[in-house]
């Protein structure tokens, strides 16, 4: 299942949207974490007082909008990496390890704890994710989908489609609970959304913002913005620097913990 990117005179890559991701992730975190405390704890940082509170509240809103821009490329580009990854057992067990690995700095960061389980990171969402869209091909794949006519829809091959389908879906819904992940199954259904719509990335990554928008806050139809540097995506990966952006999560977040921190911030509850 191809898409249908055209690289004619297109330069936006991979790499582009991942630095695009990072840099919006990384301005929404300072917010919700270091702005968030300071806002929480007037007077304790310095520069949050009574006075300007209002000032630093318009700050945190700002830049906590920048911040809609990130999740949906990393479920666009998760997508993407699933359809060319080489080995798609190494991703799915990639993804999870950064999940582990992730969960002690995000719950110092925003569950005031050193480890809990009411609510899990990011990782764990785009984990489930990948598994319900290697479901979703498996299902794709095994039924030849594409090359179904009305023929040949008979009410066994429907019966077994529509079980599978619900079987995933339900899956997903229990896993995202489970876990209790960042996005929860609004993130796992835009996942799902943009690999349905693969072969329209532009339409798929549209209805995939949509769908966080109706399911999480109206503030995620922000991201439609990012259509403007998916429209000049060209399908490749750019330049190789795959572990930085898996590590940039926990190692961004032990920053902004420490720098909280310093400001003398109470980190932990």
């Amino acid at each position: 299942m191809e898409n249908a990117i055209n690289p004619t005179k297109r330069e936006v890559s991979g790499y582009t949207l991942k630095m695009i991701a990072l840099v919006t992730m990384f301005i929404d975190h300072t917010a919700a974490i270091v702005l968030y405390k300071a806002l929480s704890q007037v007077g304790t940082a310095g520069f949050v007082t009574g006075e300007n509170f209002e000032f630093w509240l318009g700050i945190y809103d700002g830049m906590r909008n920048i911040g809609r821009m990130a999740f949906p490329i990393y479920c666009f580009l998760l997508v993407e990496g699933f359809h060319h990854t080489k080995d798609l057992k190494k991703y799915i067990l990639r993804l999870f390890l950064f999940a582990l690995i992730s969960e002690i700095p995000f719950d110092l960061a925003f569950n005031s704890s050193v480890l809990e389980f009411g609510y899990n990171n990011v990782f764990f969402t785009l984990w489930i994710g990948l598994l319900v869209i290697a479901g979703l091909d498996f299902v794709r794949k095994r039924f030849s989908l594409e090359k179904f006519t009305g023929a040949e829809w008979t009410i066994l091959s429907l019966f077994k489609v529509l079980a599978l389908i619900i079987i995933l879906l339900t899956g997903m819904y229990a896993a995202s609970y489970w876990f209790s992940t960042d996005y929860a199954a609004a993130g796992v259904v835009a996942i799902a959304a943009m690999y349905l719509l693969y072969q329209s990335p532009m339409i798929g990554f549209a209805l995939g913002v949509m769908v966080l928008g109706i399911m999480s806050s109206a503030s995620e139809y922000l991201a439609l913005l990012m259509l403007i540097p998916l429209y000049f995506y060209n399908g490749t990966r750019g330049k190789q620097v795959k572990y930085l952006f898996y590590g940039f999560y926990p190692v961004h977040l032990l920053l902004l913990v420490g720098i909280a921190a310093l400001l003398g911030l109470q980190i932990i509850y």
